[in-house]
């Protein structure tokens, strides 16, 4: 199972210093993730002060400069509201610049602000991420791309350049709970990633089972119906640090941001009862993490990839490294074992 880290990059500034030492202690992050041995690090893409993710490959690319071996994707990239051209172009860059490090986790995002910014209605956002994802899909497995649809200018005998280090850059379906992105994934043979940020994980074993009945019914191996899963979490020495540390930082996070989507507040009854072996906080010592990892992949019949989302608690520079050396020197082996 491969281990690996989303971020957003997470903060709130008064000066435009700060945003550039929040960006260099990420990227600090990543290195040190590829030092430890983590699989894979993503970086999120939004658009609003309280996340500095707008132009995640960017940050990818200068992260590929400084590190060997650490896969380099997107978590997620928001495609309906993105020209798949770009894209492709952006990611067979990096792919480039990485040497074939670069991986795609496409998304329809779960905020809403980049639709009137780039000038898309939201009501469309189901069939833009269609359309465009059947362009990408044209555009990585065609080097002369003919194409047409409703939201984008056609193309015609279109070469896109460049093309990528691998034969082709990995794309991920990313998904949060609705069965037809579970369908549609089966059905093109895309793996998924599913983010989970609440309630029990093995909820989504019928939603798993979904994608892989769409996934056998279009003619698609097992082998390539592979199941990601994405939690908030943190690691620490131990499970009494670990609480005390994450929980003031999550509850305030997530008390905000539930106020625009009318969520009650965080309380710390919710949070004991996500930290619980049945929920979907990852939150504790190197042990008992593993062992929820390793329950959550029982109860969906098996995943191949499994990420954290630590930076969105207020958690210190200082306090996310150590997390990340303990997931390699610690919960790494315990997995692997």
């Amino acid at each position: 199972m491969e281990i690996g880290i989303n971020s957003f990059a997470s903060g709130t500034i008064e000066s435009a210093a700060e945003g550039a030492v929040i960006l260099e202690n990420l990227l600090t992050r990543i290195e040190q993730a590829d030092q430890a041995g983590l699989s894979i690090f993503g970086i999120g893409e939004h658009h609003r002060s309280d996340f500095f993710d707008s132009a995640p490959t960017v940050i990818l690319a200068a992260a590929s400069a400084r590190t060997k071996k650490i896969k380099l994707t997107s978590a997620v990239t928001i495609l309906s509201a993105a020209d798949p051209v770009r894209v492709f172009q952006e990611f067979a860059t990096l792919d480039l610049i990485s040497r074939g490090r670069a991986e795609l986790v496409l998304g329809r995002g779960s905020f809403t602000e980049s639709f009137p910014l780039f000038g898309f209605k939201f009501e469309d956002y189901n069939a833009l991420f269609e359309e465009k994802l059947d362009l990408l899909i044209q555009i990585q497995n065609n080097k002369e791309v003919s194409w047409s649809g409703k939201f984008r200018a056609p193309l015609k005998n279109q070469m896109i350049y460049p093309r990528p280090f691998q034969e082709t850059i990995p794309l991920w379906i990313g998904a949060g709970g609705t069965p037809e992105s579970f369908v549609r994934a089966g059905k093109l043979g895309l793996p998924l990633m599913i983010a989970i940020i609440g309630g029990e994980p093995k909820r989504f074993r019928g939603l798993v089972d979904l994608y892989k009945e769409a996934g056998r019914l279009a003619g698609h191996s097992p082998e390539k119906l592979k199941v990601g899963i994405h939690c908030f979490g943190y690691v620490a020495s131990n499970k009494s640090k670990a609480l005390n540390d994450y929980f003031p930082g999550y509850a305030e996070t997530f008390t905000r941001i539930g106020k625009e989507r009318g969520w009650p507040a965080v309380t710390q009854s919710y949070f004991n009862t996500q930290v619980s072996g049945a929920g979907s906080l990852l939150v504790g010592e190197p042990q008992e993490v593993a062992d929820k990892i390793m329950k959550i992949s029982e109860d969906l019949e098996g995943i191949s990839r499994f990420t954290f989302q630590m930076d969105n608690a207020g958690l210190s520079h200082k306090q996310l490294m150590r997390s990340i050396e303990l997931i390699g020197s610690k919960l790494i082996p315990i997995i692997n074992n």
